[in-house]
């Protein structure tokens, strides 16, 4: 909590500033008056103002700094601390300047004997056209209050600057250089292609008026664009039936939550106390929300931060009256969404007949928006940095989230390339549809069960579209994930009963809630709140149901009353040792005794089973395996537990390989620890829709993959063109004495026979 003195300070400068914004002085003269203003009221012995001229950050005011270096002074964007903060557009607050890498020390402004240093980012129309900073001869760093009065103080300096001319519109815009084609990468989010122009999901609102005049008229402003904000939510939330889904519905839940949440209104109220204008207000708080997300490192926390920003982005068109964004307006054409983020919400609003693809500078695979997409079919690429400035709205752009990366400005020779692949990758999607009613029998007549992954109502369709054998994992704590607050039993039921509804006469998999890791819930935390240090090894999925009993006997209830009538299928996440196993079978038992003591209809059969996702279950499989019905063996887990390499640490994702000698042997001696018991064994994940990938499995003796939807049509191709007996023999060659590379020996094998791998 900051000492009332730096809030009374903060709030000092906020009204001192209004008389000087008033004055009739000329622009240099206020300046000099706004470092005086914000020095004296954070005590600070420096403040300046550096501002964008002839593409240099020119000091143009002073208090405490030589002012023989005023309009002498410069700096490069990303030179210095000055040019680093106009380059990344974020706040500097150190108690020591010196320490920190960019910085860079110019002798004419005398500031060496000045140690701690604070500044934030000038912004006009999303780019940095200053820098406003304070130094102090003692080290500290400043208040939080101190830098949010700073971000407030410039945000007022960007409507002066603008005002009185003091840098040129140009330099904000495009650079003429930027017009040719330029290629960005980024985040695969949802894997397509698509091509289309680029619209800027939400124009951006130019905030022209930043001090109030009349607080009552502001707060009144406020007030009334809450209350249409509110409305809009939930009429969106009554509208947003699409396809079989309800998961839309519990993301809108989030919304709904955030868009009642007093402390977010409050903290508006405040910053129009303190003399802003509704818009100004809205701007201020929605810049912490910024700073704060920047600083999560919870994927799960920093996504419902981005929710929270959507809905500022949304109350600041209410009251700004500027309430005209691409989906209102309409799509005119094939069309590729640009957005710093998006909303699952704001994209449910848009004609999916355009909408062809989304690129966005931050997102995330977490994020509820990816959700929303995949379940539409549309590509999303995302944490695409630089993309604002290097593109107009219309440009012409191709999309390829495949690869993971956009094109900008295509040259007619990549256009026509990228139409080439675009064709060809849809003959082979339309060849693939074809063999949805084509049983995948190999060559020497075995049948291989393909099933796909799900989590949500709308991958269901999936099902039917490719004739996929059934769901082989349905991942049910996507709704935990999309929920605002704990799923109720009676909504699990109704999601559990309308999945196997849709996939009738065929089998689903409902793997028990996994939770944890890099799923985490806000509403559900450890017991003592300790930060883990190692999350994917920690206190996550099966740990986590058992040690929250009730979580565990809610979702068995709703899974057997769901299930009425019906073969239920259940399996049991990152199971390490038997009495696990056995510990959540009994809970799943005794709810079925206490229900059919309540007289409810139950399924006709319970078949468990296990996921070996850690590899210490593999030594117990002869004890474990009397007691299954199915094993699954998650790749991805099992694969990082192997080679201690963290899947989501970009460093380590080449360290590993799938067709490795170790992975193969280890599946190998799982197979042969469950041979001679009756247990089906499958392969879940990423691995096993890979085409190379899922020759070895084959070769080893796999007979069930369970994959995505996507994968289904590639793999069912692939499995009729092989030779169980022919690829076992050269398998069981390569783990004896394994070739240098196991994944270039297979390809060699596979290329051979005319079997395209890609």
């Amino acid at each position: 909590m900051p000492p009332p003195s730096a809030v009374s300070a903060a709030r000092t400068i906020l009204t001192r500033l209004h008389d000087v914004m008033a004055s009739r002085s000329n622009a240099q003269t206020k300046l000099n008056t706004v470092v005086d203003v914000i020095g004296e009221g954070l005590d600070s012995e420096v403040c300046s103002i550096y501002l964008l001229r002839e593409g240099q950050l020119e000091l143009f005011a002073t208090r405490g700094l030589s002012q023989d270096a005023v309009h002498v002074t410069r700096l490069a964007i990303g030179e210095g601390l000055v040019g680093t903060i106009a380059d990344n557009i974020d706040t500097l607050n150190l108690a020591e300047a010196t320490a920190h890498p960019d910085f860079s020390y110019r002798p004419e402004t005398g500031e060496d004997k000045y140690h701690s240093f604070a500044g934030v980012p000038i912004v006009r129309r999303e780019r940095a056209v200053g820098v406003l900073c304070v130094q102090h001869v003692d080290p500290r760093r400043y208040d939080e209050v101190e830098i949010e009065a700073l971000q407030t103080v410039a945000m007022v300096l960007s409507e002066l600057i603008h005002s009185a001319d003091l840098i040129d519109e140009e330099q904000t815009a495009l650079s003429p250089a930027q017009t040719g084609p330029v290629h960005l990468t980024g985040l695969k989010l949802v894997k397509g292609l698509a091509a289309g122009n680029a619209v800027f999901h939400q124009p951006r609102i130019t905030i022209e008026h930043v001090m109030a005049e009349d607080r009552d008229a502001e707060l009144s402003r406020v007030y009334l664009a809450f209350d249409k904000m509110r409305e809009q939510i939930d009429r969106m939330q009554a509208q947003a039936e699409f396809g079989v889904g309800g998961e839309h519905e519990e993301v809108l839940e989030t919304y709904k939550m955030f868009a009642y949440d007093e402390g977010w209104s409050r903290r508006i109220i405040e910053a129009i106390d303190s003399g802003l204008t509704a818009e100004a207000a809205i701007e201020r708080v929605q810049q912490r929300t910024r700073m704060r997300m920047r600083q999560i490192d919870d994927p799960l926390l920093a996504d419902r931060m981005h929710d929270l920003e959507d809905l500022s982005n949304r109350l600041l068109r209410i009251v700004s009256g500027q309430m005209g964004t691409a989906a209102s307006q309409g799509l005119r054409s094939d069309t590729i969404l640009i957005a710093r983020n998006l909303g699952p919400a704001e994209l449910l609003e848009y004609d999916k007949r355009r909408l062809k693809g989304v690129v966005l500078e931050e997102g995330s695979l977490t994020a509820h928006v990816v959700i929303v997409a995949r379940a539409m079919g549309v590509p999303v690429l995302g944490r695409v940095h630089g993309l604002k400035g290097a593109l107009r709205e219309g440009d012409e752009l191709l999309l390829d989230a495949d690869q993971g990366q956009v094109t900008l400005r295509p040259t007619p020779v990549m256009a026509e390339a990228f139409g080439a692949r675009f064709a060809k990758s849809r003959e082979r999607q339309a060849a693939y549809a074809k063999l949805r009613d084509v049983e995948p029998f190999t060559r020497c007549g075995t049948r291989i069960q393909v099933m796909i992954n799900a989590g949500l109502r709308d991958d269901m369709p999936g099902l039917q579209l490719t004739g996929a054998d059934g769901v082989g994992l349905f991942r049910t704590e996507f709704q935990f994930l999309v929920s605002a607050t704990l799923p109720a039993r009676e909504r699990q039921t109704r999601l559990y009963r309308d999945v196997l509804d849709a996939a009738g006469d065929k089998p689903v998999v409902f793997r028990t809630v996994d939770i944890g890791g890099d799923k985490v819930l806000p509403y559900l935390r450890h017991n003592d709140g300790e930060h883990e240090e190692n999350p994917a090894m920690g206190w996550r999925a099966l740990r986590v149901a058992l040690e929250r009993g009730g979580l565990l006997k809610v979702q068995a209830r709703a899974l057997l009353e769901a299930a009425g009538g019906r073969t239920l299928n259940v399996m049991f996440p990152m199971v390490s040792e038997p009495w696990e196993f056995d510990a959540a079978r009994d809970v799943f038992e005794s709810q079925r005794r206490y229900l059919k003591g309540q007289k409810k209809l139950m399924p006709e059969a319970i078949r468990y089973g296990a996921m070996l996702e850690v590899p210490a279950l593999a030594e117990m499989l002869d004890v474990i395996a009397p007691k299954l019905s199915f094993l699954s063996i998650g790749t991805n887990d099992l694969t990082q537990f192997l080679f201690a390499a963290d899947r989501s640490n970009p460093k380590l994702a080449e360290r590993y390989d799938w067709l490795s000698p170790a992975i193969m042997r280890f599946l190998r001696r799982v197979l042969l620890s469950v041979a001679g018991h009756q247990v089906d064994v499958t392969v879940c994940g990423e691995m096993g829709g890979r085409r190379l990938e899922a020759l070895a499995l084959l070769g080893l003796g796999i007979r069930r993959l369970s994959i995505t939807p996507a994968s289904v049509g590639p793999i069912k191709e692939l499995v009729r063109k092989v030779d169980l007996a022919e690829i076992g023999e050269a398998m069981k060659g390569w783990l004896a004495m394994p070739p240098p590379s196991m994944r270039e020996a297979l390809t060699e094998w596979a290329e051979a026979r005319g079997m395209e791998i890609d």
